[in-house]
């Protein structure tokens, strides 16, 4: 495989927008700050009305089923912004970003790692604070699969699916890409599709697409890409939305694309919960073992078995994620 020079950052923040966990009472801790009572009793402007209580009550975020991350990147001193997904919700996504006093104008682009609606529903909102604001979508060319999911014992259920006449509609600039694509000048890379490598991260069982007049198995998700950048003295950050390319094989593809060994962090959804997936958590801890990550930073779709093996097995490492985590590197 041919490498691809990512140029290096001088410095990356990244804060989970929307999550499935909220928790005021977390604590700060070295580069990783929080969205806890401390902030919330400080921001004034962001209390509530509360009939029973003096003074209103701290306006909390909201936690979803979803994921949305803001991307603050920092080269030749000069900060650049982009939107990773945009969560389940129309407005909980641009809520919380009100709540934090961040601002969707400073958003040069938005990336969305795959079409399941709990990264992408959250583009309403998006659009409902923006306007026409023809800010470039990039996307993978089955980003716009209709799917469903089967699971024993129940009938199929179909997922909601992304119209692209209403999104083109509102102005935004739909970009389509299969294979490795540069952002902000080479600083940040999304992987396209993703190279399947490891023996256990073999798919979805029981996801299908809608494709040629029928249902057909769809375990691969092939639509599902990453973000990667690169601090120059510490490697890779890698940001995965729900990781159905698996979480391993998303990571070892952005080194293979790089060259670049050494990760800083790995943050996101590495999608391990539920029976099925359960059962490749030991090997996805053990393959986290030969990743070395400075930072390991489990959200969404992670599952609750899976983040407690993560934090035990590197408790320098784990990063608990919560809605209004900010990780700087």
């Amino acid at each position: 495989m041919a490498q691809i020079e990512l140029e290096p950052v001088e410095r990356i923040r990244v804060t989970i927008l929307m999550d499935n966990v909220t928790d005021l009472l977390i604590p700060d801790q070295d580069a990783v700050t929080r969205f806890n009572v401390p902030k919330a009793l400080a921001a004034s402007a962001a209390r509530v009305p509360a009939r029973f209580v003096d003074e209103g009550v701290p306006d909390a975020l909201i936690a979803e089923h979803g994921f949305s991350a803001l991307v603050r990147v920092e080269k030749d001193a000069r900060e650049r912004t982009l939107l990773f997904d945009t969560g389940v919700s129309p407005t909980g996504m641009v809520e919380n970003m009100r709540r934090l006093d961040l601002s969707l104008e400073d958003v040069e682009v938005i990336v969305l790692s795959h079409g399941h609606w709990d990264h992408v529903t959250g583009m309403e909102g998006v659009a409902r604070t923006l306007g026409r604001a023809g800010l470039p979508v990039m996307i993978h060319p089955e980003f716009w699969s209709r799917r469903r999911v089967r699971f024993p014992g129940l009938d199929p259920a179909e997922l909601p699916s992304t119209s692209r006449s209403a999104l083109e509609g509102v102005g935004f600039e739909i970009v389509e890409e299969r294979q490795p694509s540069f952002l902000l000048d080479g600083s940040v890379l999304i992987t396209g599709e993703v190279d399947r490598s490891t023996e256990f991260e073999t798919g979805f069982r029981g996801h299908d697409a809608f494709r040629d007049g029928g249902w057909q198995p769809d375990p691969l998700i092939l639509d599902d890409q990453a973000m990667v950048l690169r601090l120059s003295e510490r490697g890779l950050v890698i940001l995965s939305g729900c990781g159905h390319a698996g979480i391993v094989n998303t990571v070892r593809y952005a080194q293979r694309l790089t060259g670049q060994q050494e990760i800083a962090a790995i943050i996101g959804g590495f999608h391990l919960s539920g029976p099925m997936f359960e059962t490749i958590i030991t090997p996805t801890v053990r393959a986290f073992d030969e990743l070395s990550a400075g930072l390991i930073v489990p959200a969404h779709c992670t599952g609750w078995k899976a983040v407690h093996q993560l934090a035990a097995r590197f408790p320098e490492a784990f990063v608990q994620s919560t809605v209004g985590t900010t990780v700087e590197l």
